[in-house]
Parts: C-alpha cells; sequence; structure tokens
C-alpha cells in the first residue's frame, strides 16, 4: 500500500493538477490572511480565522481529492488494484493519498493564522482546537471529493456539479435541525467565532462529530468501490 499510496502521489503532482489548489490557497494566504488584524481584536479575529479557512477549504479539499483519484486512467486503476491483490487496498491508498494531499494544503493555509495567533496571545487550547481542526476537517471534504470521482460518476461534468452540489447541501443542511447529517461547517464557524472558550469548549463535539461523519462516509465508500 505504500508503494501505491507513493505513486499515486507523485503521479498527481507530475501531472501539475496539484498546482490549481496550490495556486488557489496561495492566492488566499497572500491576498486574504496575510493582513494582520487589528490589535485591539487580533485574538478574537484569529481564532474566528481557524474557523473560516477551515470552512473555505472544504470545496477545495473535496476538488484535490477527486483530481487526484482521477489522475490515473482507468486502465492504470485496474492494473494497480491487480498489483496489490485486492480492489479494497487500492482504495484505501486513494483515499490516504488524497487525504494527505489535503493535510499538506491545510498546513499551508494553517501557517499564518497559527503565527498570528502566537503574535496576538491567543490561548493555548483555542490554538490548538484551530490548528486540529484542519486535518479533521479534511477527512470529510476527502469522502466528498472520492464520492464525486471517476470512478463513481462517470461524467466529469455531473461530477463537477455533484461536487460544487454536495458543498451546498451540506453547508444548508449545517444550518438547520438535520446538522447532524452534514460536516458542521456552521458550527464550527458560530464557535471560532464567538470566542476562545466557546470555541476550545465546543470543539471536542465538533471533532467527534467529524470523525464519525468521517467514518461513516468512509466505510460506504469503500463498500461501495468493492462491488
Amino acid at each position: 500500500m505504500t508503494a501505491l499510496i507513493r505513486f499515486q502521489v507523485t503521479g498527481y503532482v507530475r501531472s501539475q493538477r496539484a498546482l490549481y489548489p496550490m495556486i488557489v490557497v496561495a492566492c488566499f494566504v497572500i491576498l486574504v490572511l496575510v493582513q494582520s488584524p487589528g490589535q485591539e481584536h487580533g485574538a478574537a479575529l484569529t481564532v474566528g480565522t481557524f474557523g473560516d479557512i477551515a470552512a473555505f477549504m472544504v470545496p477545495i479539499w473535496g476538488w484535490t481529492a477527486r483530481a487526484l483519484l482521477d489522475t490515473a486512467p482507468d486502465v492504470q486503476a485496474d492494473l494497480s488494484a491487480l498489483a496489490v491483490g485486492r480492489r479494497t487496498t487500492a482504495t484505501i491508498a486513494g483515499l490516504i493519498s488524497a487525504y494527505g494531499m489535503n493535510v499538506a494544503l491545510a498546513a499551508v493555509m494553517v501557517a499564518v493564522p497559527l503565527v498570528q495567533a502566537f503574535a496576538f496571545h491567543v490561548g493555548g487550547p483555542a490554538m490548538l482546537a484551530g490548528v486540529a481542526l484542519q486535518p479533521l476537517a479534511a477527512g470529510p471534504a476527502t469522502l466528498l471529493g472520492a464520492w464525486t470521482c471517476r470512478a463513481v460518476i462517470r461524467s466529469p461534468a455531473l461530477s463537477a456539479l455533484a461536487l460544487v452540489g454536495g458543498c451546498l447541501v451540506l453547508l444548508v443542511l449545517s444550518m438547520g435541525p438535520l446538522a447532524w447529517l452534514s460536516i458542521p461547517m456552521v458550527g464550527w464557524l458560530r464557535a471560532a467565532h464567538h470566542d476562545e472558550g466557546a470555541f476550545t469548549a465546543g470543539f471536542p463535539g465538533l471533532a467527534v462529530h467529524l470523525v464519525l461523519w468521517w467514518a461513516a462516509a468512509a466505510a460506504v465508500y469503500i463498500w461501495f468501490r468493492r462491488r
């Protein structure tokens, strides 16, 4: 599996598809994040930024996962599954590869807010929660992208519409009584923009929600790909 993960990541990078999300992330960092908030409300705004970038990155992470999983031609994907002996192994390797790329993007995005958090003396628990939120949120977003890859939706146009529509549906669901079915984007945005204490207190529940959503979506996806 390690060799297959390395092969998929290398193919994705060499195909230059990795440049597109990196350009979006770089533009966001340069145009938005490097503008330091005012000293008066710097700590509160920085904590809010952790929630903002996690919500902003959900469609970017989904797009990245979809692009990585679609990099290899169908014949190559079949040969990879044959080489490792089980389609399930190849499917899991693909998810790990996509998630690894998304974590790398998250690290780039969170670097500036983390520096600002130190500068404005944000509390350690709130800072750790803000950093930990990024890889936790990247997991469900990776599965969202996987559910729209070519192996699931053959049409590129329908796949792109499904990704955008899925993000919108999850955002709307997270606002209402069915929020437990969705990625809790609105939940972490409200907590992050309330204050450090609310964000820190609400983070364990958000983390459990994200992990459960991630595990359920991954289990169904792996089962579906085995068929």
